[in-house]
Parts: C-alpha cells; structure tokens; sequence
C-alpha cells in the first residue's frame, strides 16, 4: 500500500469513526428524546387518568346525591299525599256525621265561638233548612245552662262552605266552618297524625 492510500484509508477510517459517532450520539439523543417523550406520555396518560377517575367519582356522588334528594321529595309528597287524605277524610266524616250529633256539634261550636250570646248563626243553605232552627235552639239552652245570654238567632243569609258555621255579630264574624276548623287543626296535629301514619 503507498502512502497516498494509507493516507486516504485513514482518512475513510477516521470520517467512518466519526460518522459512527455522531451516528451513535444521534442515537442516543434519539432514544433519550423518545424515552423522554414516553416518560411525558406516560405522565400525561396518568395525569388524564386520575382526572378521568375523580370526574367519574364526582359524577357518580353528584348522580347518587340528585337520586337521594329526588327519593325524598318522593317521600315527602307521598307522605303530603297521605296527611291530605287523612284530613280530608276526617272533613268528610265531620260532614257525614248522624243528624243529632251534626246537630249537637253545631249548637257547641256557636256556644264556644259566642261572646255576646246574641249572634247571628250563619249556616249553608242545606243546613239551615235541614236543621238550622235545631242547632240554635240547641245553642241557646247550652248557653242557658252555663249562665250565659242566650239569644242567638238564625241568619237569613247562608254560606257558601259545605258544613261547619259562621257567627255573625255586626261586622265581627267567627269563623267555625269545617274547612277552616280542619285547617287550623291541621296546624297544631299535623306532626302527631304524620306520626301515627309513618311510624
């Protein structure tokens, strides 16, 4: 071999050494990038992950708690429904009541609601023809038995309420008609009637 081509084999080994090199180097640049690249991936899947899984957590108890408060209103409107029926069934029965105790409520609900003793007695028109002239009469003795001024009297005028009465003293009015007994009572028993349902 002359000393030109032992020159140029140098050469070529020297530029193949460094081409080795710098091809090794990029390799390892690569593979650092790429393993960079993975670790990154990799963080951001995980990252993505545990985002996912707290959504789908607070999802899930946002879901449970609406179907929780949604049960209760349920409840609470089942359990209205049930106290509403109750009352209205004791309206009912208060109406349905045999004619001489309806009678007899009557005349002590005008004695309890009198002041004056001299009243008028306002009742619904199937009432006062059915048994208006009873349940004054009735009052008046009661109030007669308990010392009181008994000269109540029979309005001309009727209401529109379907049972129960109103006691009518000028511009004073009392007001004893079932629906609003059953109203006001409901008030004051409401918490015991929804106890004997419900427990």
């Amino acid at each position: 071999m002359t000393g030109i081509e032992k020159i140029t084999s140098r050469i070529r080994s020297d530029a193949q050494a460094e081409i080795d090199a710098t091809l090794a180097k990029a390799r390892e640049e690569a593979d650092a990038i790429t393993a960079k690249g993975d670790a990154e991936a990799q963080r951001t899947y995980e990252e993505l992950t545990r985002k996912g899984q707290t959504a789908a957590r607070e999802r899930e108890e946002h879901l449970a708690s609406s179907a929780q408060m949604e049960a209760r209103k349920m409840t609470l409107a089942a359990k209205q429904g049930m106290l509403d029926a109750a009352f209205d069934e004791a309206l009912k029965e208060l109406r349905a009541l045999p004619a001489g105790d309806y009678v007899q409520l009557l005349a002590k609900l005008a004695v309890r609601a009198s002041t004056t003793g001299a009243e008028q007695v306002i009742l619904s028109a199937k009432d006062r023809d059915a048994c208006g002239a009873k349940v004054v009469a009735q009052a008046n003795d009661l109030l007669k038995a308990a010392g009181k001024p008994a000269k109540l009297t029979l309005s001309g005028e009727t209401g529109t309420f379907e049972g129960g009465l109103l006691l009518s003293d000028g511009d004073v009015e009392v007001n004893c008609t079932f629906e609003t007994l059953v109203r006001l009572t409901r008030s004051e028993l409401a918490g015991q009637v929804a106890k004997v349902l419900f427990d």
